[in-house]
């Protein structure tokens, strides 16, 4: 195979976006189920919480090759300007789209507000912008360390929407999980917000002459 896709890299990427289709596919089939309601496709009638479990280590899997992608290419020196790209408008369309349907699927949606979800889409336009912006006058706007941090919380946070109606957990369980997810939503959103505030802070010390 020749082109952009020569290397495991940039397949592994390209695959992990077919994967988030797939992801989306399936969460659609749920819009409008609730956790005890049965999915009835093509045949086969499943259990909500099969499905759940499902979509969740899909999501785990598809998360956790974003870091495989970016290591060999970095141990093969396979970094290309494709990756570079599309590497982290796969990491967002995974986040972001799996955010958008948990927001409005019946089973998860009082986990995961409206409002939530405008923040992230609104952090992620204002860094698009930004970076497009910076890389246009020919300096270079790479992820910083906040930025990958966000990421990681990101992930887990959503991981913990799909994670605990997933599964049939004792409620003594449930009284550990529930917080912990709560805490993650709140980590998420202020890891968010600090690295929105770090791009921005970073863009004015690049246009202005900074390191």
């Amino acid at each position: 195979m020749s082109g952009v896709f020569a290397n495991w890299p940039n397949r592994i990427t390209a695959l992990r976006f077919v994967g988030a289709a797939f992801l989306f596919f399936v969460l659609s089939l749920t819009a409008e189920l609730e956790l005890q309601d049965t999915l009835e496709f093509g045949g086969l009638s499943l259990p909500m919480r099969v499905v759940i479990q499902t979509c969740f280590w899909l999501f785990v899997i598809l998360a956790a090759t974003d870091v495989l992608d970016g290591y060999l290419a970095r141990r093969y020196g396979q970094v290309s300007v494709f990756g570079r790209i599309a590497d982290p408008f796969v990491d967002k369309v995974l986040v972001v789209g799996t955010l958008i349907f948990l927001a409005v699927t019946p089973w998860s949606r009082d986990r995961i507000p409206a409002w939530f979800v405008v923040i992230i889409l609104a952090r992620e336009f204002l860094v698009t912008g930004l970076r497009g912006y910076v890389e246009s006058v020919g300096k270079e706007f790479a992820a910083d360390r906040f930025g990958k941090i966000k990421m990681l919380v990101q992930c887990f946070a959503v991981a913990g929407v799909m994670f605990i109606p997933g599964f049939d957990w004792p409620e003594g369980w449930l009284a550990v999980w529930n917080p912990v997810l709560t805490l993650l939503i709140v980590a998420t959103l202020v890891a968010t917000v600090g690295s929105g505030v770090s791009y921005v802070l970073r863009t004015r010390d690049l246009l202005s002459g900074g390191d």
